[in-house]
């Protein structure tokens, strides 16, 4: 009882915050506030398992829920000169562990060195993808969420450490880089994931004809804090057979590389509108290898922009080759042998993450600063997919109905 109102109250707490904020912004220039909001509703056509923004705990059925696109966002920023500020960002939303409690999802300090030259310290926005640091912004964005098979590959939203950004005008448009390293954490249903000596790079050409080319890259040491796939390992690694400690080594989730790799494109010129990402993820242990892409083209017409998207996540490989032997063995060790190859094709199979989707949605701009949007969703997984508590062999057509009001303070 005492945790579900803890959650509830979290949204309110931010609004306080913000008002608080607002005031500290009349009275000192020095002092910026910012925030925003979704109110969303989600539900589908199956009571098979559940659709939720992938790390999350709980998410939409046939029972709709608020809980997968909800979330309120409060930011400020206090400006010491011309050259030194800082940024803090509380988030509260569906997370890792199951409730709304706020987070800090920024807190650093910037120096702006030159007019073209910056520096960062601290927890910022992880430069994943082309919208990383609106992802949450609902009103920034002409979906109602970015696309699940390309934004579902990377659960990590920020990182801590630091960055260097550059900016210039070329021949060719506005161009800006950046740089950065640390480290990065995460839950994904109350599994806490790591990447260290984490670094990266990403680059943005915007042109003057409306259209914008992106490329990014990270890498890091990737830990996944999970106690029964460790226990499995350790029982692979137990048995004096090298094919079978073979099977144990490629499940370990303790360290190992990882990276990250996403082009994009977007055309945003007058009444219409066409953004693409395609992105590769690649592992040494258990979570498979991905690739992902999605095409979305959108129409203004007024203050509605009715849209469309296409888009695919695809396994390209499980990183696992289950040599364990299913024959040749005493009775014993062979049903051994047999229970161990077992859990790991279940480990193998609950990693499958092909799916396909298209989706048509319409956004309204009510007013200056609220969007309203509504958007439909059809998932064709082969497996589990990005869905919830579905079977490893799950195939069925899944669509998703979703409603949101989107707003910026």
């Amino acid at each position: 009882m005492q945790k579900n109102s803890k959650w509830r109250l979290a949204p309110l707490v931010l609004a306080g915050l913000a008002c608080a904020g607002a005031q500290a912004q009349s009275g000192d220039s020095a002092f910026s506030v910012s925030g925003f909001a979704t109110l969303g509703m989600a539900g589908t056509n199956s009571d098979t398992g559940q659709y939720a923004i992938f790390g999350q705990n709980r998410g939409a059925s046939k029972t709709w829920s608020g809980e997968v696109d909800s979330k309120l966002g409060v930011q400020l920023t206090a400006k010491a000169n011309a050259m030194f500020s800082g940024t803090v960002q509380l988030l509260s939303k569906q997370n890792g562990d199951g409730n709304f409690n706020p987070e800090v999802e920024w807190a650093y300090v910037k120096m702006q060195a030159m007019p073209s030259l910056s520096f960062r310290v601290g927890r910022m926005g992880g430069p994943f993808f082309a919208v990383s640091d609106f992802r949450d912004v609902g009103y920034a964005n002409t979906w109602l969420r970015p696309p699940h098979d390309v934004y579902g590959q990377v659960p990590i939203s920020n990182f801590e450490g630091a960055d260097v950004i550059y900016q210039t005008n070329t021949g060719l448009g506005s161009l800006s880089a950046q740089v950065f390293g640390g480290k990065a954490k995460s839950m994904v249903q109350r599994t806490k994931v790591e990447m260290k000596s984490l670094v990266g790079f990403n680059a943005t050409l915007e042109m003057d004809n409306g259209v914008s080319l992106r490329i990014g890259r990270l890498q890091g040491k990737l830990t996944v804090h999970a106690a029964t796939l460790n226990s499995l390992v350790a029982g692979l690694r137990s048995v004096p057979i090298p094919s079978v400690v073979s099977v144990g080594n490629q499940l370990d989730p303790n360290g190992k590389d990882a990276s990250f790799t996403g082009l994009g494109l977007t055309w945003d010129q007058g009444e219409w509108l066409v953004s693409s990402e395609y992105t590769q993820r690649r592992t040494d242990t258990y979570a498979s290898d991905t690739n992902g892409w999605y095409l979305t083209v959108g129409h203004r017409f007024g203050k509605f922009t009715p849209y469309g998207t296409v888009s695919q996540l695809k396994q390209i490989s499980s990183n696992v080759d289950n040599t364990i032997p299913k024959s040749g063995y005493p009775a014993a060790t062979q049903a051994q042998l047999n229970f161990l190859s077992a859990n790991v094709e279940g480990v193998v199979a609950g990693q499958r993450r092909d799916e396909k989707t298209l989706a048509a949605g319409v956004r309204w701009d009510a007013m200056r600063n609220v969007a309203v949007k509504a958007q439909l969703d059809r998932i064709t997984p082969k497996g589990p997919g990005l869905l919830l508590g579905v079977p490893s062999n799950f195939a069925n057509r899944v669509s998703v109905y979703s409603l949101s009001v989107d707003m910026v303070f």
